[in-house]
This record gives structure tokens, C-alpha cells and sequence, in this order.
């Protein structure tokens, strides 16, 4: 008989100490998924997670590049991924080849590349530098003025940058699908439904959508801003699993889920592949595993750590 419900989360706890395991849930994760994780948080919070730990096991919640990112910056640690065909339309929009030969194409441009973190290992180590949407105006400011930045693989935050600094960067063609459902109609009609509500949406959204927030941020910055601000009611214009930590960690204010031109159900394929039956899988068999080429990895460090020392 299949373990489930409270049994099922209690042999999960055995196996973290068991294994000598951390378990790190993105904030689009399911909601059974963040209430037994170590730790929930955005890409950069847990890329700090996974940069420090001392755990022999490192258990991913996430997406595939979350994982690899993890093994990057943990070679010696065992890094294991629910499922480990949870990608990303993002990732996938810029495979390692063609940003290389894009690059090579383009030699004389000398392109100092700023990669988001929602990006492959192969990508990462063809960068200069990694950010996320919490930190990538303070990263591309960081840039030498000298240099022709291209900003890979989110057209969407890539725009929102340039707009945040004024630095003009040349932008892949990429985006995140699940962001890009969002358009400015439906935002217009959740905000006619609840005329005092917040908006505060990802930077992943289009340029139509962004210009109808009140507040455009990270996810972790969501938390804070929602947390401080002397509104009651939050449209939240990002992937649903969202939701759920804002509900639980500011349970006096109301959060209404940005919808899209379909409905209010803005989930990620990807991210909600795993389940708690797959990490319990993952942690009693420790597979699968991310395992990546040690000399790509050894390049992709690079950048992270560049990004790290930028954020600190």
C-alpha cells in the first residue's frame, strides 16, 4: 500500500535526517512541497541556501537549471530533483550551442554576457555573470560601461532592466510561458473587480502587464512589499504557487491571483511535476541525481559566484 497524507510527510522528516539531507522548495512549489521544506524562497535565497549548506544531500524542489545550480555550486554533495523532467520554457529558449555560436558570430562585439539564472549549466558557463529578478538591476549596474551586454533568456526582464538603469543591452528572444499568459485585459478586469487592490507583478511579464502594477519585483520581494505595505488586498500577477507563502506568512491580508485571459490559474507545468510521492522517491533512493560534466561545472562557478560576491 502507497504511503500518503501525514504518513507520507512523516517518512519524508526520517529520511531528511537519515540522509543527512536539505530539502529546498522554490516559491512556485506546491504547497505540501513548502510546508516540508528546510527552506522556501526565490531563485537568489536559494542559491545562498545552496552555497552554504553542510548537508551530505541536497534535495531540490524546483526546476531542472535550480537543481543543476546546486550541483554547481556543491560538487562534492549528492543533488537530487524530484523529477528530473521539470524544465523550463525559459532555459530551453537558449540552448548552450546556439548562444555560442551566437557569440561567436558576433566576436566583434566583445559581448559581456548577463545570463538570468533560468538558464542551463552549459548556458551558465558561457556567461560572465548570473542574476536573478532580485538582484539583476544591481548586477547589470555593475557591468563595465565599456562593454555591449547581452541579456539572456528573458526578453521581459531584460526590458525591465534597461528601464530600471538605462543601460541599453541587446536581449535574447526569450520568455517564460507561463508570465507571458498574463495580458493587459485581464489585468484591467481583475483590478475593475477589486478597485482597491494592490498590484504587484514579476518582472517576467510583458511591458503591458508591468505598467499596470503598482509594484514590479522578485517573488521574495513580493513577500516584504505585501508584508509592509499599508494595503489589505494584493492582486499577484505571478505563477500560483506564490500564493500560498504570501497566505501563509501575511495571513491578515487578502491575496487575489493575477488571472489570465483563460483564468485564475496561472500554474506552471513544470514547477508543480513534483510531488511529495516524487521526493520522498528521491530521498529513499537518492536519484535522480544531477550530475554534470566537471568541466562545464568548474566554468559555471564563475559567474555564480560573481553573482554572489555582487549581492552580498
Amino acid at each position: 500500500m502507497p504511503i500518503t497524507g501525514l504518513d507520507l510527510a512523516e517518512e519524508i522528516r526520517a529520511l531528511k535526517k537519515e540522509r543527512r539531507a536539505v530539502v529546498l522548495a522554490h516559491n512556485y512549489q506546491v504547497k505540501e512541497i513548502q510546508e516540508i521544506a528546510d527552506f522556501v524562497g526565490d531563485s537568489l535565497g536559494l542559491s545562498y541556501q545552496a552555497a552554504k549548506t553542510d548537508a551530505d544531500v541536497i534535495a531540490f524542489c524546483g526546476v531542472h537549471f535550480m537543481g543543476e545550480t546546486a550541483k554547481i555550486l556543491n560538487p562534492g554533495k549528492r543533488v537530487v530533483l524530484p523529477d528530473l523532467d521539470a524544465g523550463c520554457s525559459l532555459s530551453e529558449s537558449c540552448p548552450a550551442d546556439e548562444l555560442a555560436a551566437h557569440l561567436e558570430a558576433r566576436r566583434d562585439k566583445n559581448y559581456y554576457v548577463v545570463a538570468y539564472i533560468n538558464c542551463s549549466a552549459g548556458v551558465k558557463a558561457l556567461s560572465d555573470v548570473i542574476c536573478t529578478s532580485g538582484n539583476a538591476v544591481r548586477i547589470v549596474e555593475a557591468v563595465p560601461k565599456d562593454r555591449h551586454i547581452l541579456f539572456v533568456p528573458d526578453q521581459n526582464l531584460g526590458a525591465w532592466v534597461t528601464e530600471q538603469t538605462g543601460r541599453q543591452m541587446d536581449l535574447w528572444k526569450g520568455n517564460c510561458y507561463v508570465h507571458v499568459e498574463f495580458t493587459r485585459n485581464a489585468i484591467e478586469r481583475v483590478k475593475f473587480e477589486w478597485p482597491d487592490a494592490v498590484v504587484v507583478a514579476h518582472p517576467e511579464c510583458t511591458y503591458a502587464v508591468r505598467i499596470l502594477a503598482d509594484e514590479v519585483c522578485s517573488t521574495e520581494k513580493m513577500i516584504s512589499y505585501c508584508r509592509d505595505s499599508s494595503a489589505d488586498t494584493f492582486i499577484i500577477v505571478t505563477e500560483s504557487g506564490m500564493l500560498h507563502r504570501l497566505r501563509r506568512e501575511i495571513p491578515g491580508k487578502t491575496f487575489i491571483p493575477g488571472p489570465t485571459d483563460h483564468c485564475a490559474c496561472a500554474d506552471c507545468r513544470f514547477m508543480k511535476m513534483n510531488t511529495l510521492e516524487k521526493l520522498h522517491s528521491a530521498l529513499l533512493h537518492l536519484e535522480p541525481e544531477i550530475v554534470i560534466p566537471e568541466a562545464v561545472r568548474a566554468r559555471a562557478e564563475l559567474p555564480i559566484r560573481r553573482m554572489l560576491e555582487l549581492s552580498a
